[in-house]
């Protein structure tokens, strides 16, 4: 059925990564758990969001990018050749910092846009269904019911995102990639964002880059530090139940973060 999601474990082996010669990303594994919320954490330039690039094979795109390494999304290759790259970014789906959906195009098509693309064809009945269904899971539906037919553009920026993260959800992904998802919303806009991420916790796995401390213990399961040393690459430090790793890390330079030391 359109709009459902069935939540995929992804794990990352063994990822190195380079632009040009330059390595940003050294041997990074980590296990992404079905439906639940992994939090990246780390400096500003420590790898954690070409990392997230390289989950949905966006990191090819940049004509001086390679990796070494495997993605794999219950157990199948997301970098197998005979795939479609769409097919990949169906499965997961990606939500920027800053909200990009189509501003001349109405709220109702930016929900469905993802469609075509993906080659997935629908009745009118079906599209009606999932755009409410998208919104409502966005936590925009009550919103923007009675103006579906007006531009995307004409939403504010927070509106704008959850209807970033609808269209997303249109596709029905098992993954979501988010890049620091409210860094440009206010405090309200920010806590609906996180409501959202609440409540879809056990439909789709969700990993999430922030800078906010806060926003880390409040919507993740389990979080990943990251960290690159002065001209080396980035590299997971440690990694565990959020909780765990906020009150309690094992390693001093995840209490010095965490505890706002450095950054």
């Amino acid at each position: 059925m359109f709009g459902q999601t069935t939540a995929g474990e992804l794990v990352a082996d063994e990822i190195t990564a380079w632009f040009g010669t330059h390595k940003v990303l050294d041997r990074v594994s980590l296990d992404m758990r079905a439906g639940e919320v992994t939090a990246l954490i780390g400096p500003s330039g420590c790898g954690k969001s070409t990392f997230l690039r390289i989950l949905n094979r966006m990191h090819e795109l940049i004509p001086t990018a390679s990796l070494a390494g495997a993605v794999r999304l219950d157990g199948g290759d997301v970098y197998d050749r005979t795939e479609r790259i769409t097919a990949a970014r169906r499965n997961i789906g990606m939500v920027f910092q800053k909200p990009n959906p189509f501003p001349a195009m109405s709220i109702y098509d930016n929900v469905i846009s993802g469609l075509k693309l993906s080659g997935i064809r629908a009745s009118r009945a079906q599209k009606d269904v999932l755009v409410e269904d998208s919104l409502r899971k966005a936590s925009l539906w009550d919103e923007v019911k009675d103006r579906l037919e007006q531009p995307g553009g004409g939403l504010s920026g927070g509106q704008q995102q959850r209807l970033c993260i609808a269209r997303s959800l249109a596709v029905s992904p098992r993954v979501l990639l988010m890049d620091e998802p409210c860094s440009a919303l206010d405090p309200t806009s920010t806590r609906r964002v996180e409501e959202t991420i609440a409540s879809l916790r056990g439909q789709v796995t969700i990993v999430i880059v922030t800078h906010n401390m806060q926003q880390a213990a409040r919507v993740s399961d389990t979080t990943a530090f990251f960290l690159a040393g002065q001209g080396e690459p980035g590299a997971i430090v440690e990694y565990g139940d959020t909780r765990a790793m906020f009150e309690a890390p094992q390693d001093p330079r995840t209490h010095d973060y965490v505890n706002g030391r450095f950054g």
